[in-house]
C-alpha cells in the first residue's frame, strides 16, 4: 500500500486559518510591538521618576512618593504591553484588551480580597501622608516608631525593641495616635500637698523649679494648679510642655517630679498623701478588747 504525500493547497491553508481564526502575524508586527513595549518601558520609568521628585519637591514623604512613583510606572507599562498585544495581534481590539484586563482584575479581587483590601488602605494612607518613617504612634495596644510603610503594612518598632506589622487595613479602620504630629506636648504629674502648708508657696516654688529645667519648654509657661481636696491633703497638678517624642516626656516628668519635690522641701512646704482615718465605735472596740484577753 502507498502512501501518497499530503499536498497543501493555498485554499487548503486559507481554509484551515478561517477555521482556527488565527490572528495574521508578521514579522514586522512583532518588530513594531517590541519597539512600542521598549519604548512604552522607558517613559514608565521616566514618568515613575519624574512623579517621585515632584512629590517630594511638594513636600510629600518619600514612602509616599515612592509608593506613587510605582503606581505610575507600573500603569504605563500595563498600557504599553496592551497597545503591543493589539500591534502584534490586528485582530486583537483594544477594548478587548482592557476587557480582559478587567475579568483578570475581578478574578483577583475576589480571589485576593484581604491583600487588596490593605493595598487600597495603605493608597489612601500614603495619599493622606498624617505620618512618617521615624514618627511615634499608637494603633489599638501597639505604640512604638514607624520603620517603614508600604503598600500593604506599616512596620512598627516598639519602645520596648519589638518589630510589629500592622495590616494598613486596621491602622485605616482604628484610631491611630500620632505622638509626634506636632513639635511638642503637655504632660501633666499631681503632687499632694498637706493641708496645713502654705499652698500660694507651695504654687510658686513648683512652677520656678518647672521653669528652671531643660527638658521643660519655655512656652507654654509651666503651671501649677491646685485641682481637688483630699483626707488632709491638696492635690495639685504639674503642668508642663516638653519634646513629643516618648523619651523626651519621660525625660521631662523625671526632672519634674524629682526638682519640685526637692524645692518643696527646701521652701519647708510639707507633702502628704491622703490618709482614711476611722473611728471605732462601741463594737470594734467591743472586739478588740476580746482579742487583747483572749
Amino acid at each position: 500500500m502507498h502512501l501518497l504525500p499530503a499536498v497543501t493547497t493555498p485554499l487548503a491553508t486559507s481554509l484551515a486559518a478561517d477555521e482556527l481564526d488565527l490572528p495574521p502575524i508578521t514579522w514586522e508586527g512583532v518588530g513594531t510591538g517590541v519597539v512600542v513595549l521598549v519604548v512604552g518601558w522607558l517613559v514608565a520609568r521616566a514618568a515613575g521618576w519624574a512623579t517621585r521628585r515632584l512629590l517630594l519637591w511638594r513636600g510629600r514623604s518619600p514612602s509616599a512618593s515612592a509608593m506613587f512613583s510605582s503606581l505610575a510606572r507600573w500603569a504605563l507599562t500595563l498600557v504599553a504591553f496592551a497597545a503591543a498585544v493589539t500591534i502584534v495581534f490586528p485582530s486583537v481590539k483594544p477594548v478587548n484588551a482592557l476587557g480582559g484586563i478587567g475579568v483578570l482584575s475581578i478574578a483577583a479581587g475576589i480571589a485576593f480580597q484581604t491583600v487588596l483590601g490593605n493595598m487600597f488602605a495603605g493608597i489612601v494612607i500614603l495619599a493622606r501622608d498624617k505620618f512618617r518613617v521615624d514618627d511615634q504612634i499608637a494603633v489599638r495596644d501597639v505604640a512604638g516608631t514607624v520603620t517603614g510603610v508600604t503598600l500593604t503594612s506599616t512596620a512598627v518598632r516598639t519602645f520596648d525593641g519589638r518589630l510589629v506589622l500592622i495590616p494598613n487595613a486596621v491602622v485605616h479602620s482604628e484610631v491611630v495616635t500620632v505622638q509626634t504630629g506636632f513639635e511638642r506636648v503637655r504632660s501633666t504629674v499631681a503632687v499632694d500637698i498637706a493641708d496645713g502648708a502654705d499652698l500660694g508657696a507651695a504654687v510658686r516654688v513648683a512652677e520656678q523649679a518647672m521653669a528652671s529645667l531643660p527638658a521643660v519648654v519655655d512656652e507654654p509657661a509651666p503651671q501649677a494648679l491646685l485641682q481637688s481636696v483630699g483626707s488632709g491633703t491638696v492635690r495639685m497638678d504639674l503642668r508642663f510642655w516638653s519634646g513629643a517624642r516618648q523619651m523626651e516626656t519621660k525625660l521631662a516628668q523625671h526632672e519634674v517630679i524629682g526638682a519640685v519635690l526637692e524645692q518643696l522641701e527646701a521652701a519647708g512646704v510639707a507633702t502628704g498623701a491622703d490618709a482614711l482615718v476611722v473611728e471605732a465605735g462601741p463594737r470594734l472596740t467591743s472586739t478588740l478588747a476580746s482579742r487583747d484577753q483572749a
